[in-house]
């Protein structure tokens, strides 16, 4: 099974690449995502560290539930061989109904079947009104039309 683009990227599929995960993560469904990852993948997600199919399957499963409503955006930043570096942003809920916008950047390494092998992710949430949201698009995959981060100045 492989999952393009493959590595060694370019510019063009590694933002492919990036709004296929992009994709992905916004339709909040493990059983989507997790298939994107070899069953070895490696992450360190803030604090966690996870390490193979079942626990980020898991980790997944636990960060829809309490991330309410989420929305992503990702925007490259870097590409070489089989690496690629990305900023992002989402916005989600809790269960009281405080928003938040989280900021990050991820590395990731590619195997050479196009999947995910590890995801070093550095992110921070802050706390923002309902009035200061960004990201106003249906459930699932962001439009082509809805700007990106960059064009949102983030």
């Amino acid at each position: 099974m492989t999952r393009p683009p493959l590595p060694p990227f370019t510019q063009e599929t590694a933002i492919q690449k990036i709004r296929m995960a992009e994709n992905g993560w916004n339709s909040r469904d493990p059983d989507v995502v997790t298939p994107a990852y070899t069953e070895d993948s490696q992450w360190r997600n803030r604090a966690e560290f996870i390490t193979g199919h079942a626990e980020i399957h898991a980790f997944l499963t636990r960060k829809w539930r309490k991330e309410l409503d989420y929305r992503l955006i990702k925007e490259l930043w870097a590409h070489s061989d089989n690496r690629i570096a990305v900023r992002y942003a989402y916005e989600w809920h809790d269960d009281s109904g405080q928003w938040f916008r989280s900021y990050g950047n991820e590395n990731w390494e590619f195997a050479a079947d196009g999947r995910m092998a590890k995801r070093h992710a550095s992110l921070n949430d802050v706390p923002i009104s309902e009035q200061d949201r960004l990201f106003h698009w249906p459930s699932g995959p962001r439009p082509d039309d809805h700007p990106g981060l960059s064009d949102l100045g983030l």
